[in-house]
């Protein structure tokens, strides 16, 4: 918004409206001159289709997407106290309540203690938290097969496997868990 001098009449209406055009013309002049292309938030490199798949990892409850392999507790046992006894102790007993893996109720009076064995409603769900985010240092660094060593022996400490059962693809979401009617699908809620 311009005021206008009555003390100065070369100020007046006249240099009012020409000083405005002037200033959109100048501002359609540097717009004109800036890149017609679209910006970009310069947020990394594209990725192609091998990238993408690497990515998607999810496993579904009635175990959709679980890959080829196999493993048991007693395989399990090895990797487990190379790569999860640091964070979830000897047993899966935890260094604090955030990685206990083992007990644990969720009919106690108190809080409940969420675990592997008190609180997760699906095996397959175990299998594809461990292949996506464990170790917690290293996490996607397990194989497959590494995964489905890991997840036998966490079932196993919590008695829902035994040492020498063959975990796979076919018989992984067989699994009953504790927990499993402790949930409310809404997915197909809208």
């Amino acid at each position: 918004m311009y005021m206008f001098s009555a003390t100065r009449p070369d100020r007046g209406i006249i240099y009012g409206l020409i000083r405005v055009p002037a200033l959109l013309l100048v501002s359609l002049l540097l717009g004109a001159c800036s890149s017609t292309e679209p910006e970009s938030p310069a947020l990394g490199q594209p990725v192609n289709a091998a990238q993408l798949a690497a990515f998607d990892l999810i496993i579904e409850p009635d175990g959709t997407g679980l890959p080829a392999g196999g493993g048991t507790a007693a395989e399990g046992e090895t990797v487990y106290r190379a790569r999860c006894q640091a964070c979830h102790g000897a047993n899966g007993e935890g260094n604090s309540a955030a990685t206990v893996l083992v007990g644990g109720s969720m009919q106690s009076e108190g809080p409940p203690l969420r675990t592997v064995g008190s609180y997760w409603p699906y095996a397959s769900t175990v299998f594809d938290f461990i292949r996506r985010a464990m170790p917690a240092d290293s996490p996607k660094s397990l194989s497959d097969e590494e995964v489905y060593q890991a997840t036998a022996y966490v079932l196993f400490l919590n008695d829902l496997v035994d040492r020498d059962e063959m975990l796979d693809a076919r018989s992984l979401p067989l699994i009953e868990m504790p927990n499993k009617d402790g949930f409310v699908d809404q997915s197909r809620i809208r």
